[in-house]
């Protein structure tokens, strides 16, 4: 137990912002994704399909999310993911967002993403609890 919650402030839950970004259409796994950190306590905004880069920037910053999740299985993820990159630091909330990929990323691609700042890459059939571990342990603590 921290020392806030001793005093009887809650911690502030983790938010997360699950996002489809371009023009894929499939939003299986985002949805199971988000169930999944609803579950597990976190709070979990969806974006709805087909949303801009900038539409995913805009949301994040005005959620003021802790964990942007960016679900793409089109390949354009080493267009997209730049762009929502590069917004999220043009309003300084790039260094206070845990950003993830999920989806089918080639390995070759993957580290280009985490040289770029995604955090982590998760692919398909990643057991839902190891996401959820992950979050936990890398989400910006804020009050």
């Amino acid at each position: 137990m921290s020392a806030d919650t001793e005093r009887g402030q809650q911690q502030r839950n983790i938010r997360c912002l699950i996002a489809k970004v371009g023009l894929d259409g499939h939003d299986r796994g985002a949805h199971v994704i988000a169930r999944a950190f609803r579950d597990a306590g976190f709070e979990v905004v969806y974006s709805g399909l087909h949303r801009a880069p900038d539409e995913i920037v805009q949301a994040a910053v005005q959620e003021d999310v802790d964990v942007l999740g960016i679900s793409i299985l089109s390949g354009a993820h080493n267009t997209l993911v730049p762009k929502i990159i590069d917004g999220l630091k043009e309003y300084d909330a790039f260094e206070d967002t845990l950003i993830l990929v999920g989806g089918i990323i080639p390995d070759e691609d993957r580290s280009q993403l985490k040289e770029m700042g995604v955090s982590e890459v998760f692919g398909p059939g990643t057991p839902m609890q190891e996401t959820i571990e992950f979050v936990r342990e890398n989400a910006p603590h804020r009050d």
